[in-house]
């Protein structure tokens, strides 16, 4: 029945005449609804809801919860995303009344506290950057990405300065082009080399007066430092370039170095990866910004101002902003489970976050680079890339037969076929928050799913409800209406 129940529609499960609750009778006078809407807006009858009792809805509702993995019932070793877990105080500490229950159109005098914590979080996250100016309104990555690169427009608008170009390595997150393009820049490939790191002569060969922007992913995506990030930063600089870090990576670096100090000129932060924000579920989300001094006249407005008697308001950024880039002030509560973390932990916690993130993906490597093939390097990182390319070779077994087949042992499965340079990569990344014994289990249920049968690969995986879904069909055909 649990099965039953969690598989079908509500609309399947629907009887007539069964009521959850009923409501008291309408007490509001009828309107007229020829004032209030046209003919061919009304429905011709009423809408046809489900009809349920209260026990069929908790349990469908429930049953449906125990199907799926989170990170607070499952592993979630899933590369460059950052999947770990988040701390219920900071759920609280969100929730609270006079937090939650605050309106954007209130007058600055009421949300004092408010804007005293926004203020200050800019200014941590300048610190841990090594960068002078911070906007909070981004809601993701990718619109921090967006928002970074219209800062640079601006800037080479007001030098006069032709710049179209935007150069962004082979390995970098998708976003990175995507945003580029999305600001009105050419965008132009730079290659790696086959240790990972970026190739500094085509980089170079690139480099001209019409680049704007150099984006890099620092520690890459393949889970490495990029060591000539000095040099890097430099050649870029001597043509009038700047430099974007995408700060995807930085639970691996953060209270160790600081992008502002080897280069970058701008960067976003992604809130549910490094200060473990809730994750996923198409948001709400969170994308900071940090700029130098000389970018930030540009940032968006209105920014948060802090007078000589202390007293806070939002103002606005001035003619050389690109005006705002997102309703009110953006997702405050994602914000502010970012400000309680980094107070949580403070600066020497901050850094053992970023060495216990490494330590634990240099312990995985380090127990599965005998079995499984990890062609970049011997050391990583906060995660690193294994490929399944000789296993596929040998047995026919794809990395996403290996993912699909780790469900069955309760592990979420790695990040597959990114980045794109490695062949049938699995990205994993163990994070800072999972515990020695958990990486065993993982550790011992992958060195036993890569020396399965073929048959019991291809056919994974075996204990969930939907096994092998056709999710290029569903992705281009989806269904998402029930008749």
């Amino acid at each position: 029945m649990r099965n039953q129940q969690a598989t079908q529609l509500l609309f399947e499960l629907s009887r007539p005449g069964r009521r959850a609750a009923r409501m008291p009778a309408c007490d509001v006078p009828k309107a007229d609804l020829g004032e209030l809407l046209p003919e061919q807006h009304r429905a011709k009858r009423p809408l046809p809801l489900p009809e349920l009792a209260e026990p069929d809805i908790v349990r469908h509702f429930t049953n449906l919860s125990t199907l799926n993995m989170s990170v607070d019932t499952h592993f979630y070793p899933l590369g460059s995303c950052t999947m770990k877990y988040n701390p219920k105080r900071n759920e609280r500490l969100a929730s609270l009344a006079g937090i939650a229950g605050l309106h954007p159109y209130q007058p600055d005098a009421t949300v004092q506290g408010m804007l005293q914590l926004l203020y200050e979080l800019e200014r941590m996250l300048g610190e841990i950057a090594g960068l002078e100016a911070v906007s909070l309104q981004p809601a993701a990555g990718a619109h921090g990405e967006l928002t970074a690169l219209m800062v640079a427009a601006a800037y080479f608008r007001e030098l006069g300065q032709q710049r179209t170009k935007v150069l962004v390595p082979d390995s970098a997150h998708g976003t990175n082009p995507a945003s580029a393009a999305m600001a009105g820049f050419d965008v132009v490939t730079v290659k790696s080399t086959a240790t990972g790191y970026v190739d500094q002569a085509d980089l170079v060969d690139k480099l001209d007066e019409h680049v704007a922007v150099f984006m890099i992913t620092n520690p890459s995506t393949l889970g490495m430092f990029e060591r000539r990030i000095g040099p890097i930063a430099e050649a870029v600089h001597a043509k009038g370039g700047l430099i974007y870090l995408d700060g995807a990576n930085m639970n691996a670096i953060l209270g160790i170095t600081r992008p502002g100090d080897f280069g970058a000129d701008m960067m976003h932060y992604n809130p549910h990866k490094t200060f473990s924000g809730p994750h996923g579920g198409g948001g709400p989300g969170a994308g900071p910004i940090a700029v130098t001094a000389a970018l930030a006249p540009y940032l968006p407005g209105p920014r948060i101002y802090r007078d000589e008697d202390g007293a806070f308001s939002l103002v606005d950024a001035g003619p050389r902003s690109i005006g705002r880039v997102r309703s009110f002030f953006g997702n405050v509560g994602v914000l502010v489970r970012a400000y309680c973390y980094i107070l949580t932990h403070g600066p020497d916690g901050l850094r053992q976050i970023a060495e216990n993130a490494v330590l634990n993906a240099n312990y995985v490597l380090s127990q599965l680079k005998d079995v499984v093939d990890v062609p970049q390097g011997e050391r990583c990182m906060h995660e690193f890339v294994a490929s399944a390319a000789r296993l596929k070779a040998e047995k026919g077994v794809s990395a996403m037969d290996v993912a699909k087949r780790l469900l069955d042992f309760g592990f979420h499965a790695p990040t597959v076929y990114f980045p794109l340079i490695v062949p049938e990569a699995l990205m994993i990344e163990p994070t800072e928050t999972e515990s020695k014994e958990t990486l065993d289990e993982f550790v011992a249920a992958l060195r036993q799913v890569l020396d399965e049968q073929v048959d019991t690969l291809k056919e994974a995986p075996h204990t969930t409800m939907c096994s092998r879904p056709n999710e290029v069909q569903a992705a281009r055909q989806p269904v998402v209406s029930w008749s």
